[in-house]
């Protein structure tokens, strides 16, 4: 099942529902949200008026996500790139709340960062009682001199609008192996990473094991798993975004989200 998040054709008024092939169907309740959904896991809930998909404006899944986890350095061939060894452990930082963003919103790059970057990444979208309630695209926009410069990374990770994510959320029982999924990332048409998650160090219930050892997870709450190797900073020459830069990401089974630059 995909749960959205989207505004109908016309209306300023978030709905959410369930997309069906080309259509979206909303749920019966007006005011019932996605992340009631996520709560309770009660996906067989009635239905109400279906629209296409190609006439709403997807949002954010969940507009303001309670938690946003990151992981870096989790997929093999990315720490290689790096220069770095595989860690013994999961690196975990946050991003916050205001980093989320609609699928398809453009991101705002802040007159500081002069070296904005793209990563492409698998979400955990977690349910209620620590379970994984399903799946989901993102982008983990980093500023790469942020990052390098400042010992803690929320700036460089954590600044409004650098976490575009969705398009939906796709139930973890229709992805029964998320340990094997390709992922792919264009920007302005050229692929930069092209990987499958098999090459995560951790996988996604070993991080939410690591994080529930000290953090409550909720409903709601993101997991971003880390990012394949292919990242403009590891390019040569490197190769950071601009203003009017487009980026792709696809997921295999999970769908797509499409971003610019501002």
């Amino acid at each position: 099942m995909r749960l959205a998040t989207f505004l109908p054709p016309g209306s300023q008024t978030p709905r959410a529902g369930q997309v069906h092939d080309d259509e979206v169907v909303s749920f019966v309740m007006k005011r019932e949200t996605v992340l009631d959904r996520l709560r309770t896991a009660d996906w067989d809930q009635a239905l109400g008026d279906a629209y296409a998909l190609d006439e709403v404006t997807l949002l954010a899944p969940v507009a303001r996500p309670r938690a946003i986890f990151g992981i870096g350095l989790n997929y093999a061939a990315h720490a290689a790139e790096q220069g770095a060894d595989e860690p013994e452990f999961p690196i975990v930082f946050m991003k916050l709340p205001s980093s989320s963003a609609p699928p398809n919103a453009a991101v705002r790059c802040p007159e500081v960062v002069h070296r904005l970057d793209y990563e492409g990444e698998l979400v955990i979208v977690m349910g209620a009682d620590a379970t994984i309630a399903g799946y989901a695209v993102a982008d983990d926009v980093s500023a790469r001199d942020l990052q390098h410069r400042e010992p803690q990374w929320t700036r460089a990770k954590g600044a409004d609008g650098f976490c575009p994510w969705g398009p939906w959320i796709t139930t973890a029982d229709e992805v029964p192996e998320p340990e094997s999924l390709r992922l792919t990332t264009h920007v302005n048409g050229d692929l930069r990473q092209d990987a499958s998650t098999s090459d995560l160090i951790f996988g996604p219930q070993a991080l939410v094991d690591f994080i529930s050892e000290t953090c409550t997870l909720e409903a709601g709450d993101l997991i971003l798993t880390g990012t394949p190797s292919g990242v403009g900073m590891s390019m040569d020459p490197r190769q950071f975004l601009t203003s009017g830069d487009v980026i792709r990401i696809e997921i295999e089974g999970l769908g797509a989200i499409e971003h610019a630059v501002e």
